[in-house]
């Protein structure tokens, strides 16, 4: 496989390649398939298995190098069967429960034709006001840590080439569950013994259970929006951790660097969403 990435890498204009980064969303089949001819690499699960094994032959068929897409959804607690939502999940201080959970998930979402989705979230909220508490694994680092990586091993196996197995993502990184006032999207003031201690452990401990993606906050840190912060995302995250799978944005992360105000046009917040890491 790496020869074979290898070759592609080598073969690959400048514009596959960006075309290989983009995720978009599509409903109509028609306006998927004639982006994903143009190059596009991943999208959103179509929604069913018929309608995603007609858009990978799209990928393989009609494309120069034919290079499946990767397709993506968010499974959070369930695909068909669904179980109670992850905040409960943590009620019960089971990780082997938790585990066994995202295996079903896993197993029922691969088998519609996803093959990546955008869970566990990681995010330690310790405000009731947040919206999206009911996603994480509660206020508790440590056990949050514990069920994080158990999820991550649920959805993933032991073998991602596996047609049980999907790929998880470990989301928001970092300090998305500590907004300001309990608003989403808000900035996030947090000391470095605060990152440390209470929001970096459930991030590391999906690293280190093999998480193959993880996801950019919407927030700042500190002052620093998160897609155009190279401390966090490449000195913690990747050197620090050695993380070396996939740093995804979050809808409309990058873009917003615009309105954050550190980047002047789009052209230049991908610029720096790709720079930080």
């Amino acid at each position: 496989m790496s020869a074979r990435i290898d070759d592609l890498l080598a073969r690959m204009t400048w514009d596959e390649k960006i075309g290989q980064l983009q995720i978009v969303f599509r409903p109509n089949p028609d306006d998927a398939a004639a982006l994903v001819r143009r190059g596009v690499g991943s999208t959103f699960w179509p929604p069913s298995a018929a309608a995603t094994n007609a858009l990978q032959r799209v990928a393989v068929e009609e494309t120069r190098l034919g290079i499946p897409l990767l397709v993506g959804l968010d499974v959070i607690h369930g695909q068909r069967t669904i179980a109670p939502i992850p905040l409960s999940q943590a009620a019960t201080f089971d990780p082997d429960l938790v585990r066994e959970l995202a295996r079903l998930a896993a197993t029922e979402a691969r088998s519609g034709g996803v093959t990546w989705t955008f869970s566990p979230m990681a995010d330690v909220s310790r405000d009731p006001r947040w919206g999206r508490v009911s996603e994480g694994f509660g206020e508790d680092p440590w056990l949050t840590s514990l069920l994080v990586a158990a999820m991550v091993r649920g959805y993933q196996g032991d073998d991602l080439s596996s047609p049980d197995a999907i790929v998880a993502t470990a989301k928001h990184f970092v300090g998305y569950g500590a907004g300001e006032g309990g608003r989403d999207y808000n900035s996030a003031d947090l000391s470095e013994r605060a990152l440390r201690t209470v929001h970096l452990p459930p991030f590391e401990a999906a690293v280190r259970a093999g998480a193959a993606s993880v996801m950019a906050a919407f927030t700042s840190v500190s002052g620093i929006p998160m897609h155009a912060h190279r401390r966090l995302l490449t000195d913690v995250l990747k050197r620090e951790w050695g993380f070396d799978g996939v740093v995804v944005g979050d809808a409309e992360g990058v873009a917003n660097l615009v309105p954050h105000g550190v980047a002047e046009n789009l052209a230049d917040a991908v610029r720096q969403a790709y720079a930080a890491g």
